[in-house]
């Protein structure tokens, strides 16, 4: 044991010393791995004892068993008789606190070292930089920071993207601005620090000012925009961009992908999806979860509900994000039934369910009327598997309740609920109320949406709607008085459809397109064969005060029916065509797509705001339930 080196009969270390004899290799390992003060100086004696050169002690251990204790001093002494470069051995000890599980000894060995006058080289700052960065010491990284300023490193690039990073992780958003404006020289990371800490806070516009200001970019400089509009809610943006990549001949990697992916997934760009999709299984990415999670979700979100099944049914593994994932698009596109199937074999494979997995099976419940299904998951969230429910869970709750007609128990819920109901509960409410024609309770939903999200339009659209329906007209007149007062202004509604990678996009009534002429013929021709198949305008969703056959011109130009015939008008026959949409899909056209799809023999998936519809041979994959 070391605590007895001086009892052990060690030969003197000295090149007349058999290299290979017992006692040589004994002496060599003490000297590399005495570990406290105390064996140091015992084996120290052991050295002047046996007259062995003290140039056999490794100066970096010396430095790691004496930095934070009262050795400190006995260390500097011997660096001095060893003539070893005492910063040095101190840079090694620093960057082992630095990568170690408690980075604050770094710090503290940096404040003995000032204590002594030891004086810091540049990888004696940059190690205190890399612990002030994992403790997200800001106080202690200005002080570095000035030492920097002070031993004139201002120029070295390495360390000045070390105090960049520190102050932007910190929220030292103006120090962080000042550094970077002052710096002498700048490389594609400083630029990446600067665009990372804009995309965090939001700030979508500055991030791309410097984006586009930089002299060169690297793939994560585009990722992190790709990523950034994807997060501000900006799809088209981020699609555009890594179009842009593209023509830039930059790879994208992974998370390019998944960024991609994601963008394609809310724009509803099913080809550019596609062709992430080839580009990532040619690259080797197939194997990444997340990637194959993201593909899921792209596949859902664009209307491919079977492309999304091989996509998970071809992953070797799967998290529960995964089966998340598959199981809300499963309900999503009206398949409520496999969705709970899923979720029974997640279970046979030992995969435990989290929160996102009980609000897809919520929706799932909720799009098909299982109510009685949808309470036993929401009481076997918390009771099974300690679960506590989210407001989201109570929003799929009210919802589920509401569209089945159970208005009262609904309301009962909320008032029950022991966290405070936000808009999105008292709005699946009301939305239960438009369904079922119940004034007074909507009444009700809309007086504590108007505390709640006051600016929201399509909440006193729906009351509007529902005193319309009733032929209310004067309290009709007093909700959209009451809009224009608060200026509230009504989202229009429109509809997009991509084509060869071009996205269309039509509002309601919109007679401003090229062929605009063809659509209205169109139209005219499918509905002479759409009222031979026993088809009736339903006049009753345009709640306005005018006549019947001016109700009749404004319903055939909802947008969703202009996308329709479009795309009908412009694709091959036989081709499936796809359509997002802002708002609820209303009756009518729900009824005249289903007629549509038999007569055209097509495949029409409607993308709304709450779920799919997949119109087919007549009929609607929401069994007319939604």
């Amino acid at each position: 044991m070391l605590s007895t080196v001086t009892g052990l009969h060690l030969p003197p270390l000295n090149h007349n010393t058999d290299s290979h004899s017992p006692q040589t290799l004994t002496a060599t390992h003490l000297l590399n791995s005495f570990a406290s003060p105390s064996e140091l100086k015992q084996l120290h004696a052991h050295l002047i004892k046996t007259n062995s050169p003290l140039t056999s002690l490794p100066p970096s251990r010396i430095a790691f068993v004496c930095s934070l204790n009262p050795s400190f001093s006995y260390a500097r002494k011997l660096f001095q008789h060893l003539e070893t470069p005492e910063t040095e051995a101190w840079n090694s000890c620093l960057k082992a606190f630095a990568e170690g599980n408690d980075p604050i000894d770094a710090i503290l060995l940096f404040n003995q070292l000032q204590s002594f006058c030891v004086s810091p080289d540049s990888f004696t700052l940059s190690f205190v930089l890399k612990a002030c960065t994992r403790l997200l010491d800001v106080s202690k990284g200005r002080g570095i920071h000035g030492y920097v300023e002070k031993l004139g490193f201002q120029s070295n690039l390495f360390l000045m993207n070390m105090i960049l990073n520190l102050y932007t992780l910190c929220g030292g958003e103006r120090d962080a601005r000042l550094v970077f404006d002052k710096m002498p020289q700048r490389d594609v990371v400083t630029w990446n620090i600067m665009i990372t800490q804009l995309v965090k806070r939001g700030e979508i516009k500055g991030a791309y000012d410097l984006f586009s200001q930089m002299p060169g970019r690297s793939v994560r400089s585009w990722t992190l925009m790709i990523s950034g509009f994807v997060q501000c809610g900006k799809p088209k943006e981020a699609i555009g961009l890594f179009l842009e990549m593209e023509e830039a001949g930059v790879r994208p990697n992974e998370v390019t992908v998944v960024a991609g992916l994601a963008a394609c997934a809310d724009l509803g760009d099913l080809d550019l999806g596609r062709r992430i999709h080839e580009y990532s299984n040619q690259s080797g990415f197939s194997r990444n979860v997340r990637v194959s999670n993201t593909l899921i979700e792209m596949y859902v979100k664009c209307g491919c509900l079977e492309d999304a099944c091989k996509v998970f049914d071809g992953m070797k593994e799967r998290t529960v994000v995964s089966w998340s994932a598959m199981i809300a698009g499963l309900a999503m596109h009206g398949q409520a039934e496999e969705a709970l199937r899923l979720f029974s074999e997640m279970i046979e494979k030992g995969m435990d369910p989290n929160d996102v997995t009980f609000v897809g099976l919520l929706h799932a419940c909720s799009h098909i009327g299982f109510v009685d299904q949808g309470r036993e998951f929401f009481t076997s969230m918390t009771n099974d598997y300690g679960i506590v429910p989210k407001i989201e869970h109570y929003g799929c709750m009210v919802d589920l309740l509401s569209r089945a007609g159970l208005l009262q128990e609904a309301h009962e819920f909320i008032i029950n609920m022991p966290i405070k109901p936000n808009s999105v509960v008292w709005g699946a409410l009301l939305g239960g109320c438009k369904v079922h024609k119940n004034i007074e309770l909507a009444e009700e939903a809309t007086k504590h949406l108007s505390e709640l999200d006051p600016l929201n339009d399509g909440y006193y659209v729906v009351l509007s709607n529902i005193y319309a329906e009733a032929q209310r007209w004067e309290d009709t007149a007093r909700v959209r008085k009451l809009m224009r007062d608060r200026g509230v202004k009504k989202t229009p509604g429109w509809s997009s459809i991509t084509l060869d990678g071009v996205v269309y996009e039509f509002v309601a009534g919109d007679e401003t397109h090229p062929q605009a002429q063809e659509i209205v013929q169109m139209w005219e021709k499918l509905v002479e064969k759409m009222k031979l198949k026993g088809y009736v305008p339903n006049t009753s969703v345009v709640l306005l005060d005018i006549e019947e056959d001016q109700k009749e011109k404004f319903l055939y130009r909802h947008s969703e029916k202009l996308a329709l015939i479009f795309g009908l008008i412009n694709t091959e026959p036989g081709t499936p065509i796809r359509i997002m949409k802002n708002l609820r899909v209303c009756e009518d056209c729900h009824a005249a797509f289903k007629l549509i799809s038999a007569i055209v023999d097509r495949e029409i998936v409607v993308r709304d705001r709450n779920r799919f519809h997949c119109f087919k041979d007549g009929s609607c994959s929401c069994k007319d339930y939604w």
